[in-house]
């Protein structure tokens, strides 16, 4: 049976990286999880790691970028609602609930 269908162990995916790695990695900036998704691509690209070496770059790089992506869709929730909220405003500008 396959990871992807089998329903009956909840464990999570085995992988190198420590708690502490996580923690770190969760409180990054953007800026700092972008930086280190690069280093972890190009590490990769350069070539010559092991394989041990070069699954703990891609879980490093897996990991980056899914922070990298939940700050985007945090900008993006708050792009979205503050559009609304101007598009709200201007369909009532000059009105009379404007004024209330």
């Amino acid at each position: 049976m396959t990871e992807s269908t089998d329903t009956t162990h909840n464990t999570a995916p085995a992988s190198s990286l420590t708690q502490e790695e996580r923690e770190r990695i969760a409180s990054m900036s953007y800026e700092e999880a972008r930086d280190q998704l690069i280093q972890a691509v190009q590490a990769l690209e350069a070539g010559g790691l092991n394989l041990d070496q070069s699954m703990r770059q891609w879980e490093l790089g897996e990991a980056l970028a899914k922070r990298a992506q939940t700050l985007l869709d945090q900008v993006r929730a708050k792009l979205d609602a503050a559009q609304a909220q101007q598009q709200t405003s201007a369909d009532t500008a000059g009105t009379q609930s404007n004024l209330e």
